[in-house]
């Protein structure tokens, strides 16, 4: 056989196991601008859509720079002429501070419920919607079997569906197919200027299937998000979540 079409045959039997796995094996180029090395942990080199992904934040900085490095990335994800869905029980994100991402809250469809069974039951329905861009929920708690479900949504519609999970103390397995972990790290000043510099995230990806961990240091700067590795060369290790 030759080496072209053996090589052919290999990468059609990785995207079947990918899509077996859950993933959508489209590259969707908009969505590399500025991750930086970051890609080089998606499969496929390019962040997974038609997915699931969880955020984990254990204290209200982390949650607060979840919501940045988040925005980043629906960014991206909207395009010009996309719609987000945000649900929540009690809802962190400032709708005016989207405009600090190039995003106008406009663009946002915000649903308020009071529990937060009722916000996965609306996230798991929204998954369905293929005229959606992504769709975001904040929860506590969510069990296998629910992020199974909402996983499964997904992959019929190619929703991307992300879950934030704001003072979280322990962890289970979810179906999720990545579990990220966003803290704020000091800003660098703007041409040596006093005040606040650029926000500046400590990203973590502790779980990608079928993909890589790591850590990075990533900063959101003229409208992107910015690998900063000088930044990078000075951040402590921190203790494994658990």
């Amino acid at each position: 056989m030759a080496p072209s079409k053996k090589t052919n045959i290999i990468s059609e039997l990785q995207k079947d196991i990918l899509r077996l796995q859950g993933f959508n094996t489209t590259s969707n180029p908009t969505l590399d601008i500025g991750l930086g090395s970051i890609k080089a942990a998606f499969p496929n080199g390019s962040f997974p859509i038609g997915a699931l992904h969880e955020f984990i934040s254990t204290i209200t900085e982390e949650a607060t720079a979840t919501l940045g490095f988040i925005s980043g990335i629906l960014t991206a994800l909207m395009g010009d002429t996309g719609t987000i869905l945000w649900i929540s029980s009690s809802r962190t994100l400032f709708p005016p501070a989207l405009r600090n991402f190039g995003i106008q809250p406009d663009r946002f469809i915000f649903i308020d419920l009071k529990k937060e069974k009722d916000v996965l039951w609306a996230m798991e329905e929204a998954l369905k919607c293929n005229g959606l861009s992504a769709v975001v929920a904040e929860i506590k708690e969510i069990d296998f079997t629910t992020s199974r479900r909402l996983q499964l949504a997904v992959e019929q519609s190619d929703v991307t569906g992300f879950i934030l999970r704001n003072n979280v103390h322990k962890l289970a397995p979810s179906a999720c197919v990545s579990r990220w972990k966003i803290t704020p790290l000091q800003s660098e000043s703007i041409d040596g200027l006093p005040g606040i510099g650029f926000p500046t995230w400590r990203v973590e990806l502790i779980r990608m299937r079928n993909g890589k961990t790591g850590t990075w240091a990533m900063q959101w700067i003229e409208g992107r998000l910015v690998e900063r590795t000088k930044v990078l060369a000075h951040i402590e290790p921190q203790k494994k979540f658990g």
